[in-house]
This record gives C-alpha cells, structure tokens and sequence, in this order.
C-alpha cells in the first residue's frame, strides 16, 4: 500500500474530526484521568496499522532543541519523531501534537495528532510520552512558575495507546 494512499485514505476519515483533547478529569493529584481514544483515532490507527506498544524516540520540545533541562508548561506541544514509529507512513521527522499536564507527580504529555512529511492533513492518533517503564516519572524537577515542570532532557520515548490510563 503506498503512503500517499494511506494519507488519503486517513484523512477522508479524518474530515471533520477534531484532533484535540477532550475535557479530561483530573485525578486528586492533579494529573489527568483516563480518556477513551476516540474512535476516528482507533480506525486511522488501524488503517496504519500502528498498534499499542509500538514505540520510538522523540524530540519533547521542538523549540528547545538539543538543550537540557528544559521547561514545559501546561498545554499543547510540538514534538517530533526522530525514527519511523512502527511500520507506517509516521516516519523520523513526523510532527506529533498534543498537550501536557505538569501539576500531577509527573509530568503527563498525550499525543492526539500526527503531521507525516507526505502531504495529506493531519491524523488522529493517541500515544503518550514516557521514559523507563512509566510516564515521564523521576525526571520532573519543580518548574519555575505555577503550571510548569524542569525534564532533565529533551528526548523521550512515545508509545501508541489504545485509551489513556
């Protein structure tokens, strides 16, 4: 199946469809609760056949490039894949959009959308950024102002998810 076909393809689906969260409730620690993947998100998924588990590096912040401890704030951001994430079109360079929360123990970003290098719009998608095992944990470090968190590095792991837990 050609890439441009699969971008055509997901994107039919994706007409109409809003690639931004939800009104996500947050647990009494402050970070976010469970959200459902949406259902446009599952069947572009499927269609690129991206399963949960499937993983690569990413840049966390594309405006901090190459810098440490850098600072994120609650909100959306812009990542980008630096290796292909499974076997599909979301190829090293990919754009990656989605929002963080930083008032929890650690800092949680969810991934909702993906801009390939191939023309075609955005895809829906749902994965999460994470380091050894779990969310973004032991690297938060308090952040300058309220909303805000230090991550010793730049680059984290991204990992497609079926729902947000």
């Amino acid at each position: 199946m050609s890439s441009n076909w699969c971008v055509a393809i997901a994107s039919s689906l994706l007409a109409g469809c809003a690639a931004t969260p939800g009104m996500v409730a947050l647990r009494p620690d402050g970070s976010p609760g469970p959200e459902p993947c949406p259902k446009k998100a599952l069947e572009t998924m499927a269609i690129l056949r991206l399963h949960p588990g499937e993983s690569a590096w990413i840049d966390i912040d594309l405006n901090k490039l190459g810098q440490t401890d850098i600072t994120v704030n609650d909100g959306p951001i812009e990542s980008r894949l630096q290796d292909p994430l499974g076997n599909t079109l979301l190829e090293g360079g990919t754009l990656l959009y989605g929002q963080v929360w930083t008032s929890g123990p650690d800092v949680v970003i969810r991934y909702y959308e993906a801009r390939p290098l191939d023309p075609g719009g955005p895809l829906a998608i749902c994965a999460v950024a994470r380091l050894n095992r779990g969310q973004l944990k032991n690297k938060k470090k308090t952040g300058p102002a309220r909303g805000s968190a230090v991550l010793e590095f730049n680059i984290a792991g991204v990992v497609v998810v079926d729902a947000f837990r």
